[in-house]
């Protein structure tokens, strides 16, 4: 079997994980929230946090007796064999390519506002187009390149979510309004849960860990402490950020806004380096999901081919230690995806929640099965209450497909068809191959 490099600690996969889930959900979905659930948005943040940990407790146990590259696909394949194993990797890394399309276009249309271009839609397809090469590019050089990108990354936007809670406290101590805060549940429970269904998915990215579970030193501890850090840190910034925004604005104004940390901040700040530095803080993000995309990507793919289940030539590995080939399709796939899709976003988004959805389902299922199929198997971290919370977790994942787009539903199962085909199409090449002398 061939093999990665374990150049990873602990920091590093975390902050693979930290730069997979923060994204534009903190940065645009906040208003769009808030909109909905007024400043009980603040328990939207919870609740969508607490809803997206079950998943990630399952995930972290998966992955503490599971060390293989491939994360939802290889665990799939453990419990239920390689056909469902393979729907999964397939949708996983199909997720993985819709989502960082969507990025792209989102890091595209924040580029051409601070480089003050016109804001038409072949500029920002153009850029969206470009940018993931460059990151492919940087990726091919290497694991530990593309990890010390994307921790720098992660340390500035961070650092301006850090600066944003901060500065609002400060402000709120001397010129507070409380008021704000009232009523806190201006659209009742309704009002928070559609809140929360929103923002679960600014929660997403922690399983991009367990897809490098490969390239992690002492994996059977450190793939579970990086996913459960990341979450931590997520969280705490998440809750803080929107307590923050609904103390500085109005939950209507905040709603309104396409850009909610801008509108907030700049109610208890007129320094233009700390709005500034926010502000491009969106381009950090953006970046560093696409970043982690690609490596999720490629990684799924490269699994796949290791276990045979779609062509061979693409578990090929560069002499850096990089599964080169499916880095490559997956940064062309990015490109081209905005291209065919014409920039339009919604559309993506949509598509990338029904590939999510599914997978943190089997993720679920996947541990219940392997708790009953292999009980004596050395874990290095168990979920708590189990099996309440991997059920949980599946129950979740089953709410929240109620808020699917059904066009998303449609090109999710298009997808799957035809990767039906792609697994058949290999299954009979293999045998060929047998056959022939």
């Amino acid at each position: 079997m061939v093999e990665l490099k374990r150049d990873l600690g602990v920091w590093g996969a975390a902050s693979i994980g930290i730069g997979a889930i923060i994204g534009t959900g903190i940065f645009v979905l906040l208003g769009v929230a808030a909109g909905l659930a007024g400043p009980s948005v603040i328990f939207s943040f919870i609740i969508a946090g607490i809803t997206a940990l079950l998943t990630g407790l399952s995930s972290a146990e998966l992955s503490s007796f599971i060390t293989e590259e491939g994360g939802s696909y290889i665990y799939t394949t453990k419990a239920f064999g390689k056909f469902p194993g393979f729907v999964i990797g397939w949708i996983k890394s199909f997720d993985y390519i819709i989502g960082a399309s969507a990025v792209s276009i989102g890091f595209a249309s924040y580029f051409t506002y601070f480089l003050h271009l016109p804001p038409i839609q072949s500029t920002i397809i153009t850029i969206a187009t470009v940018w993931p090469i460059i990151l492919m590019l940087l990726n091919i050089k290497g694991m530990r390149e593309a990890s010390v990108a994307n921790t720098g990354l992660v340390v500035l936007k961070v650092s301006a979510l850090v600066v944003f809670i901060i500065t609002g406290v400060y402000y709120m101590i001397l010129h507070g309004n409380p008021s704000n805060y009232y009523p806190f549940f201006p659209n009742g429970l309704n009002g928070m849960l559609s809140g929360a269904a929103i923002i679960f998915f600014a929660f997403i990215g922690f399983n991009t860990i367990t897809m490098v579970a490969e390239e992690v030193k002492h994996p059977q501890k450190n793939v579970p402490r990086a996913v459960l850090l990341s979450f931590a840190v997520c969280t705490l910034l998440y809750i803080g950020v929107s307590l923050v925004a609904v103390g500085l604005v109005n939950w209507q104004i905040l709603g309104q806004s396409t850009a909610p940390l801008e509108t907030a901040l700049g109610v208890a700040t007129n320094n233009i380096w700390i709005l500034e530095f926010v502000a491009i803080s969106a381009l950090f993000a953006t970046t560093s999901v696409i970043l982690s995309s690609i490596i999720g990507g490629s990684r799924a793919l490269f699994s796949m081919a290791r276990q045979d289940v779609i062509p061979e030539v693409f578990s090929k590995i560069s002499g850096n230690g990089i599964p080169i080939i499916t880095v490559i399709i997956s940064g062309i796939s990015i490109a081209l995806i905005v291209v065919v899709a014409s920039g339009n976003l919604d559309a993506l988004a949509s598509i990338f929640n029904f590939g999510t959805l599914l997978t943190f389902a089997f993720i679920n299922l996947s541990l219940l099965q392997l708790r009953r199929t292999m009980p004596d198997r050395k874990r290095g971290f168990k979920v708590p209450f189990y099996p309440l919370t991997p059920i949980l977790g599946l129950a979740s994942c089953v709410g929240l497909a109620f808020y699917l787009n059904p066009n998303a539903v449609i090109y999710g199962v298009s997808w799957i068809l035809i990767g039906i085909m792609v697994f058949s199409l290999n299954k009979w090449r293999i045998k060929r191959k047998l056959k022939s002398p």
